[in-house]
């Protein structure tokens, strides 16, 4: 196959640029170093060309199956949410994140789509220690 009908040429490339293009940093991960390295450690993150991260780096994940970057996830969520008990961030986190590997890879994407578009529901104890719905949350 020629390299000019590839994948990364046709699809990957263009869409690191149109992000660059943003103000996103944006990381080739080709060659990521799992496990429990600092990943917010410039060392790890040398910036190339047009802001992009180039090497070998770390983005703090444990394996090549684990694909949520919590260390950005958690205090975003804390952000958009902070007057939210910390029950709520972590089961909010937990929803995200669950195992989804038995459903279709359109069905998973499609429910984490709507999770992050329309938030997710969590319940949790009040003062009163009652549970109470809270409704949406972490609501993009």
């Amino acid at each position: 196959m020629s390299r000019d009908y590839s994948e990364n040429i046709l699809v990957e490339e263009p869409a690191v640029e149109l992000f660059a293009g943003l103000g996103w940093q944006t990381v080739s991960a080709f060659h990521e170093v799992f496990g429990g390295a600092d990943p917010s450690s410039p060392a790890l993150l040398p910036l190339g060309e047009g802001g992009r991260a180039e090497g070998a780096i770390s983005l703090g994940l444990e394996s090549a199956g684990e694909v949520v970057l919590l260390r950005h996830l958690v205090p975003a969520l804390r952000k958009l949410n902070p007057q939210a008990p910390a029950e709520s961030i972590d089961a909010a986190v937990n929803e995200l994140t669950r195992d989804r590997s038995v459903m279709s890879l359109a069905a998973a994407n499609r429910e984490v789509c709507g999770l992050l578009k329309n938030g997710v529901k969590v319940r949790h104890r009040t003062t009163s220690h009652d549970l109470a719905d809270k409704g949406k949350f972490a609501q993009y």
